[in-house]
C-alpha cells in the first residue's frame, strides 16, 4: 500500500527508470520535467520537421533495459525496434587512412593486422581479454552495487578474486596502459577515446575504463527512430503502470519539513507535496543553490575544475560527399595530447578537434541516395565553461570553420546551410542543464578515486534521493538507467 506520492524531478533516463521501478511495485509516482518531452540529454531537435538525435547516439548494455522492461511485465522489443550494428565505428587519421572496428572481434583483429601489422592485432586481442576481465570483476562489485567503496570491492572479491581486482589497474592511466598493448600511436588514440565516453581525458582517466571496449564488443545496437525512442518507450511503460507525467513543470526549490524533504516548489509557485523526492538532475544543482538554500548541504560542493567535458555540436540536414560514412565515424586530431591539454588544462577550444559524426540515416553503413539530404550529428569536445557567459559568436564561428575544414582535409565535405543547422555550445548546454557549465557527464573520471567520489542514491537529507549520469555508477545511457533503479530501491528500503 502506497504511503504517499513520490515525486521524480527530471524525465531523463535515470528518472524514467526510477519511476517505472517504483510504479511496478505499487507506488504512486509523479514525474516533473521542465522540458516539453522526456529524455533529458537523450533529446531530439527538429530540422525541416525531421527529428534528430542531439545527445547520446550509441545504445549498448541492452540487458539493462531488457531487465527493466521484463520486470515490469513487458519487453523492450514491444516498444522499440533494435538492430545490431556490424560496424561499430569507422576511424580516420588522414584522407584514405581508415580503420573499422567490427562487432566481430576476429574481423576487427584482421582489420587491425592489415592497418598496423600482426603484432598490433595480437595486442588488440590481449587488450580485449583484459577489458573483459575488468568488466567481469566490476559488474557486480561496482556497476550494480548501491554504494561501492575500495574496501567493499575487496570484500566482494575475496581471496580468490584479489588477482582480478589487482588487474583492473586503478592507479595507472588509460593512456599508459594502452602502451602495453599498442605501439602504433593511432591505435592508442583510438582506444584512448573511450575516456571521452564519460567526458574525461585518456591522459588522466584510470585504465579501468578499458571495460568500455568489452561493452562495445558485447553489442552496439541501432534504434529505429533514434535514441530518443528509448526515452519515449520508458515514458509509455511508466504511463502503462500509472505514472503521471507533467511537462513544462520546472522545479525551483526543494522544501524541507523537520529537516526532511517534503515538497517541491515549481517556477509558477505551485507547491507539490511528496513522501520522497528523486532528483534526476546534475547533482551540482544542489550544492550551487539552484534548488534552494535548504538543500545546499545535501552534498559537498564540487569545484568547476572537476567537471567533465562539454561539447559544441551541430545537427545538420545536409548532403555529405567524399567520405564513405557509416553510422558512427571518428575523425582524429593530429595531436591528441595538445587537444586534451587545451580542453582540461588551458580551458580553451582546441585548435584541431577530434570530431565524431553520426550519420543517422545510415543503416549500418548502407548508402543513402545522393539526392537525399541526410541527418548528421557532429560533435567536437569543448571545456565546460558554459556558465562563464555566452561564448562570442565569432569565436564559435571560428571553431566551426576549423572543425569542418579539418573534416574536409580528412576527406569529408559537408555543404551546410544555416537554415538546416542547429548548433549547441557549452552555454546552451548550461541553460538546458543548469549548474553544469555545460558538462555533459558530471565530474571527470580523473584519478583512481574518481569513480568512488560520485554521489550515491542517498544523500545527507532524508527522503531526498539522487539519480542520473552525475551519480553512481556513472555517465552514459545504461549507467544512468542503473542509477534510476538504485534510487528507486533506496526509496523502497526506507519504507
Amino acid at each position: 500500500m502506497s504511503k504517499g506520492q513520490i515525486v521524480v524531478v527530471g524525465a531523463g533516463v535515470g528518472g524514467l527508470v526510477a519511476a517505472v521501478e517504483l510504479a511496478r511495485r505499487g507506488e504512486r509516482v509523479l514525474v516533473l520535467e521542465k522540458a516539453e518531452t522526456p529524455g533529458g540529454k537523450m533529446r531530439q531537435v527538429l530540422i525541416d520537421g525531421q527529428g534528430q538525435d542531439a545527445g547520446p547516439t550509441v545504445f549498448t548494455m541492452r540487458w539493462v533495459f531488457e531487465e527493466i522492461f521484463n520486470a515490469a511485465g513487458s519487453t523492450l522489443e514491444s516498444f522499440v525496434t533494435l538492430r545490431p550494428a556490424s560496424v561499430l565505428a569507422r576511424h580516420t587519421w588522414s584522407d584514405g587512412e581508415r580503420l573499422d572496428l567490427h562487432a566481430n572481434r576476429a574481423l576487427s583483429a584482421e582489420a587491425i593486422a592489415a592497418f598496423a601489422g600482426p603484432a598490433e592485432a595480437r595486442g588488440f586481442l590481449a587488450f580485449c581479454e583484459r577489458a573483459r576481465q575488468i568488466y567481469v570483476t566490476l559488474e557486480d562489485s561496482f556497476i550494480r552495487a548501491a554504494a561501492p567503496t575500495p574496501f567493499s570491492l575487496m570484500r566482494h572479491a575475496g581471496l580468490r578474486g584479489l588477482k582480478g581486482l589487482a588487474g583492473i589497474s586503478p592507479f595507472a592511466t588509460l593512456w599508459q596502459t594502452l602502451g602495453d598493448y599498442f605501439h602504433d600511436p593511432r591505435l592508442r588514440q583510438l582506444f584512448g577515446r573511450y575516456a571521452t565516453y564519460c567526458g574525461s581525458s585518456p591522459f588522466h582517466a584510470p585504465a579501468t575504463l578499458m571495460l568500455i571496449a568489452h561493452v562495445e564488443q558485447e553489442g552496439v545496437w541501432l534504434v529505429d527512430g533514434g535514441m530518443h525512442q528509448i526515452a519515449r518507450a520508458l515514458e509509455q511503460l511508466g504511463r502503462n503502470l500509472g505514472v503521471e507525467f507533467r511537462y513544462q513543470a520546472e522545479v525551483r526549490e526543494i522544501a524541507l519539513e523537520k529537516d526532511r524533504a517534503s515538497a517541491v516548489v515549481l517556477a509558477n509557485g505551485e507547491r507539490v507535496a511528496a513522501r520522497a523526492i528523486i532528483l534526476n538532475t546534475d547533482t551540482a544543482a544542489l550544492s550551487t543553490g539552484r534548488l534552494g538554500s535548504a538543500v545546499r548541504s545535501a552534498l559537498p560542493k564540487r569545484s568547476s575544475g572537476g567537471r567533465s567535458l562539454s561539447a559544441v555540436t551541430w545537427n545538420l540536414l545536409a548532403s555529405p560527399a567524399g567520405f564513405p560514412l557509416v553510422r558512427h565515424n571518428v575523425f582524429f586530431s593530429e595531436d591528441y595530447a595538445a587537444e586534451f591539454k587545451a580542453l582540461f588544462e588551458v580551458g580553451e577550444l582546441p585548435e584541431t578537434p577530434t570530431v565524431y559524426v553520426c550519420a543517422q540515416d545510415r543503416a549500418d553503413g548502407a548508402p543513402v541516395g545522393p539526392s537525399r539530404p541526410e541527418r548528421l550529428f557532429c560533435l567536437a569536445n569543448a571545456p565546460a565553461f558554459g556558465d562563464s557567459g555566452p561564448i562570442d559568436d565569432d569565436r564559435l564561428d571560428r571553431y566551426e570553420e576549423r572543425t569542418f575544414a579539418w573534416l574536409e582535409k580528412l576527406g569529408l565535405r559537408i555543404e551546410r546551410s544555416s537554415a538546416r543547422t542547429v548548433r549547441t555550445s557549452p552555454h546552451e548546454f548550461e541553460q538546458l542543464f543548469p549548474a553544469t557549465g555545460g558538462a555533459l557527464y558530471g565530474t571527470a573520471s580523473h584519478g583512481w578515486n574518481a569513480s568512488f567520489a560520485r554521489p550515491h542514491a542517498q544523500c545527507r537529507i532524508p527522503a531526498l534521493y539522487l539519480a542520473g549520469g552525475s551519480t553512481h555508477p556513472g555517465a552514459g545511457v545504461p549507467m544512468a538507467a542503473l542509477s534510476g533503479r538504485l534510487a528507486a530501491l533506496a526509496v523502497l528500503a526506507e519504507g
